[in-house]
């Protein structure tokens, strides 16, 4: 067992130098979160002096998997963090998953490395988290970047019928957690041809609970920012995946425009293009030294 902040090495990857040029892979470290647990952090070094982004993945996601195309294109301008949600691959275990915890979780693992200021940086269901971190912890986030996400996700029939239907889903999860977790791998796993590949994956999504994925996918169903959005007040983006039929270009485009002065930037591409698309990570740095600059 690890200290807490003990770096564990990574496959593929060494050690950081204090001069910031160590592998742009990063070291993952295991911290310790005051009153909520031990979750692991990946901290890639950037340039000296450099801001801090905070990348916080989608859902059903890990940090290294939502993320791992970017972590060396984002590295050559920022100091990168990145971690993996409650409920998921290596996060803290949780028997209730909520998004607002999920932000504390954020800035806490930020502070915990010594971020005391950083952009957030949300995909998908890591857009409301983003969202979230900044309205509960406004003096840490210096700006937005808001990716193949939406003030909502689903209609309010959807959302009802996610009330009805995800509790006991999730409880049957709780209850029989091998099997759900066997039945969700080998969906995965069969749609990945490269046995290395497969392999990383799977030892990303053998730690994540799925009782608490489908309490995520409940909140995710749940969640609507229109009544606060407006409010944001530091410089911000939206990341638009102009081919997402899971949340459709019109809603990115909207959430954009509720927020005053975010910029857009477009990714040709699915819900996916985090991981297909080669533009995706440079379209994402992009958007964070827009953001950056303004702020």
């Amino acid at each position: 067992m690890q200290a807490a902040g003990e770096p564990t090495q990574t496959p593929g990857s060494r050690p950081n130098r204090p001069d910031g040029a160590g592998d742009p892979g990063g070291i993952d470290h295991w911290v310790d979160l005051p009153g909520r647990g031990r979750t692991r952090v990946r901290d890639v070094p950037g340039p000296v002096g450099a801001p801090t982004v905070l990348l916080l993945h989608g859902l059903g996601a890990t940090g290294r998997l939502n993320w791992g195309r970017c972590y060396r294109a984002l590295s050559e301008h920022f100091r990168v963090l990145s971690l993996d949600h409650r409920g998921h691959g290596r996060g803290l275990r949780t028997r209730r998953f909520r998004l607002e915890e999920c932000a504390d979780d954020a800035a806490a693992a930020a502070s915990a490395r010594g971020a005391e200021h950083f952009i957030a940086v949300g995909y998908s269901m890591g857009g409301p988290i983003a969202s979230l971190t900044w309205r509960r912890h406004r003096d840490q986030v210096d700006g937005l970047v808001l990716c193949a996400t939406a003030r909502h996700f689903a209609t309010r029939t959807m959302a009802r019928l996610a009330r009805v239907g995800m509790p006991p889903a999730a409880l049957a999860a709780r209850l029989f957690p091998g099997p759900a977790r066997a039945r969700s791998l080998s969906r995965m796993l069969q749609r990945i041809e490269h046995p290395a590949l497969r392999e990383r994956v799977r030892e990303e999504f053998i730690g994540h609970e799925p009782a608490s994925v489908i309490q995520a996918a409940h909140a995710v169903a749940r969640f609507s920012s229109h009544d606060w959005i407006g409010d944001v007040d530091v410089p911000s983006a939206v990341v638009v995946t102009t081919e997402d039929v899971l949340v459709p270009p019109e809603r990115q485009r909207k959430l954009a425009s509720s927020i005053e002065g975010a910029e857009v930037f477009e990714v040709r591409g699915g819900h996916d293009a985090c991981v297909t698309e080669r533009a995706f990570a440079s379209t994402l740095v992009e958007a964070c030294r827009s953001v950056a600059r303004r702020g």
